[in-house]
């Protein structure tokens, strides 16, 4: 009796583990899925939309560069950056190993002022106005440095400080929309997602 109590305590066990082991699987299958997903978008606006009309576009990275951090959690949007940024590089030959570094530094950016805003995603929703800070900071921060990299190393367009100006301003414009927007999404129709 003694063995066979033992038998079936062993058999529950491990039928126990396999089912844990099956759901972290399919936990981080859901997140290289999204991860996969956001990327993709990423790639595309850069690969059909040809610059600089591209860049004005970086308000839709920022909300997927954001989303990805409240769905992954931590280095979210590095992956999504990583990822798009090696997508899109492959489809800039001439700009490669600059769009490659910017979105990737993109994606940093966003996490680690999710980190220092205390960004979390719970089921209650996020607090907006951190978001729009992690949000707004990030797209300057990128705007200004993508643009006087291409003025002074790539010497593409002159360095001007009007046109340092209005993409400041636009960076900042997007920055704001696109932390709105996030957390909007967010809060309305994304936070009871659960990817466990």
């Amino acid at each position: 009796m003694v063995l066979f109590h033992v038998f079936i305590s062993s058999f529950f066990k491990l039928k126990r583990d396999s089912y844990i082991k099956r759901g972290a699987s399919l936990q981080r299958a859901k997140r290289l899925f999204i991860a996969a997903l956001f990327s993709s978008i990423i790639f595309v606006i850069n690969f059909l939309i040809p610059p600089p009309i591209s860049y004005l576009l970086i308000a839709v990275q920022a909300v997927l560069l954001a989303l990805a951090n409240l769905f992954i959690g931590k280095a979210g949007a590095i992956y999504v950056g990583l990822i798009g940024g090696f997508l899109s590089a492959l489809s800039r030959p001439a700009f490669g190993p600059f769009t490659f570094l910017f979105t990737f530094l993109f994606g940093i950016l966003v996490d680690v002022l999710s980190f220092v805003f205390k960004i979390t995603s719970t089921t209650d929703g996020v607090k907006e106005s951190r978001i729009i800070l992690a949000m707004t900071f990030s797209t300057s921060i990128i705007g200004v440095l993508s643009y006087y990299t291409t003025a002074v190393y790539i010497q593409i367009i002159d360095l001007n400080q009007m046109m340092l100006g209005l993409v400041a301003f636009v960076s900042l414009g997007s920055g704001i929309s696109a932390g709105y927007a996030a957390a909007y999404l967010w809060n309305k129709y994304l936070k009871n997602i659960s990817l466990a």
